[in-house]
């Protein structure tokens, strides 16, 4: 299997549960932010400018409980900022974990070494370590040499332990597809269990907008990695790749990964953010999904991101017993 059976029979079950309970939007994916302080300024990170005046405040361990039950989205993806900065991110995980979630850990890496021992292997939980090419590219990126060797060696100490570990990688203007294919050779080595890639999404609070790019690049760089992408533990779907390289096209879902952060849920998505909502079903009520979901909004033109289409891969994929023995195929292979 590509992926732990038991993670894939969680995301499968909620679905056909929403499903039967004739319910039109639900989240499949809780991005939950106890905090946005990080110890790395990268290049492309929206957060750390966007939540600048909260970046030093922590959720209450309480606080992120609630939304994991308000939304009830069967993967909680626990990011930032750097969430092995949170002072309750043992218990978090831990009480996550008991409600029968799929845990993502989203971190820079930098300091897993000094946390393994409060990480404990489990069919439902995966660690998510960032890196955005090889050593150059990615010591560039954090703003900080030796991060990428640092990185390497903490994923080789979690993977000796037992963990599941998969990486993150965003792809901007001046990525290199050759260079992508040579991470995902290196991560290979390393023994990880699979790997996520995506094109980054261009926030206006990153002052150089020159590293982002338009569809028709993305559609362009995505073809040339596409052709690669099936010769490793690729955990980004087939389906959402044909869609990044141009050739299938698909409505964004951006109820399908909803954000809780300091400042309360966040909307409309999790990459643009109008206002937030202290209560989720006011939250779910309140937002124009059709305005969204259309990429009505000016700042929806260039996105591709996996937040707002692997959702819809996953809604979508029973329509078609094409796509449905394609994606069966690549999960079990």
């Amino acid at each position: 299997m590509r992926f732990p059976i038991k993670q894939t029979i969680a995301v499968a079950r909620s679905i056909k549960k929403n499903k039967a309970e004739k319910r039109e939007r639900f989240p499949l994916v809780l991005m939950l932010e106890p905090l946005h302080a990080c110890n790395l300024t990268c290049e492309g990170c929206g957060r750390i400018r966007e939540y600048a005046d909260t970046i030093s405040e922590q959720l209450p361990l309480e606080k992120c409980l609630k939304a994991i039950d308000d939304s009830s989205a069967p993967v909680v993806s626990i990011c930032g900022g750097e969430p092995l900065l949170y002072k309750y991110i043992e218990e978090l995980i831990d009480e996550t974990l008991a409600r029968g979630k799929v845990v993502y850990l989203c971190t820079n890496g930098t300091i897993l070494d000094r946390k393994l021992d409060i990480l404990k292997p489990h069919p439902m939980f995966n660690i998510n370590i960032h890196l955005d090419g090889m050593e150059k590219t990615h010591d560039a990126i954090v703003q900080r040499p030796g991060t990428f060797r640092q990185v390497c060696e903490n994923i080789r100490l979690a993977k000796k332990k037992g963990l599941t570990v998969c990486t993150n990688t965003t792809v901007y203007k001046e990525t290199d597809p050759g260079e992508i294919e040579d991470l995902f050779h290196h991560l290979d080595m390393l023994g990880v269990d699979g790997m996520l890639i995506s094109p980054g999404f261009d926030y206006k609070d990153v002052e150089d907008q020159a590293v982002f790019m338009t569809r028709e690049e993305i559609a362009e760089k995505f073809g040339e990695i596409r052709k690669f992408a099936k010769n490793f533990r690729v955990w980004s779907t087939p389906l959402f790749l044909d869609f990044l390289a141009g050739l299938r096209d698909f409505k964004c879902s951006p109820w399908g990964n909803v954000t809780y952060n300091i400042a309360g849920w966040k909307a409309p998505c999790y990459l643009i953010t109008d206002t937030h909502y202290e209560d989720f079903g006011e939250f779910m009520k309140a937002v124009d999904w059709n305005k969204y979901q259309a990429g009505e909004d000016a700042r929806c033109r260039n996105c591709m991101a996996h937040c707002g289409f692997e959702a819809t891969v996953a809604m979508q994929t029973s329509k078609s017993l094409k796509d449905m023995l394609r994606m069966a195929w690549w999960t079990i292979f």
